[in-house]
């Protein structure tokens, strides 16, 4: 695990970005996993500023992104392909049949998650995964539980997670119940995961998450097995755990 703590968080998205930057540098047909959520908001729109810059091309790059809600209906600003489009793919350079979002419309739930799974196997292994972490230790929409997912499915979303994304519904009882996510075994195939977490709110998750037992009650604990773990965090998130490195 390769741990980078951050005085704010301006220079945790610029450090972030710089490190999709340079695999596309490095590797122009790169495969990118993408997160949604308040976390990579400030990651994106440095990544559409250096494409302005003309310091970097999404052109040859394919995006996959880790889940999407079950029942919005298209064009819903809630849903995960408008974030994308709002946050990032209108902002660069990367042809629209290049990036991929699960169809949470899809009339047949597990058809598309065996297509998209197809997808992933198809373009070969993710070179980068950008990550967020849930409150409750959950990657991608995968939840707490007794057993963990291996590839694409649906899940049902733990009252925790409703809660905590009821800020961008205009009532709680909107936000939706399931949703279609990558599972863990796709997510861990990645080449390198980029763990970025902000806010003291997140202080406790992180120190179990990335110091705890490996438990399926914490699915970001699987992350300490991943070979090249990349983590970033700000000092607020961090607090934990330099609290214990110091003894």
């Amino acid at each position: 695990m390769k741990l980078n703590i951050f005085a704010n968080q301006e220079q945790l998205h610029e450090a972030a970005a710089q490190t999709i930057i340079e695999l596309l540098r490095q590797k122009p047909d790169a495969v990118l996993g993408l997160a949604t959520g308040g976390t990579p908001v400030g990651i994106y729109e440095a990544l559409a500023a250096a494409v302005r810059r003309g310091e970097v091309s999404f052109a040859r790059a394919t995006t996959f992104n880790l889940d999407e809600y079950v029942g919005l209906p298209p064009g819903h600003p809630e849903t995960y392909r408008f974030y994308m489009e709002q946050h990032l793919f209108r902002h660069i350079d990367i042809p629209p049949e290049q990036t991929h979002i699960p169809d949470g419309n899809a009339p047949e739930l597990e058809r598309e998650c065996e297509r998209y799974e197809r997808l992933l196997e198809t373009a070969g292994r993710i070179d980068l995964m950008l990550l967020g972490l849930g409150h409750n230790g959950h990657i991608g929409f995968n939840e707490p539980g007794r057993v963990l997912h291996s590839r694409t499915h649906v899940a049902v979303l733990h009252p925790q997670t409703r809660k905590a994304n009821a800020r961008f519904f205009r009532t709680p009882e909107e936000v939706p119940t399931r949703a279609i996510t990558m599972g863990l075994g796709s997510i861990l195939k990645a080449r390198t995961i980029l763990l970025v977490v902000k806010g003291a709110d997140k202080a406790d998750i992180v120190h179990r998450a990335l110091t705890g037992p490996l438990t399926t009650e914490c699915p970001a604990s699987l992350l300490q097995l991943h070979p090249h773990l990349v983590v970033m965090l700000d000092e607020e998130a961090a607090t934990k755990i330099k609290r214990a490195a110091s003894g």
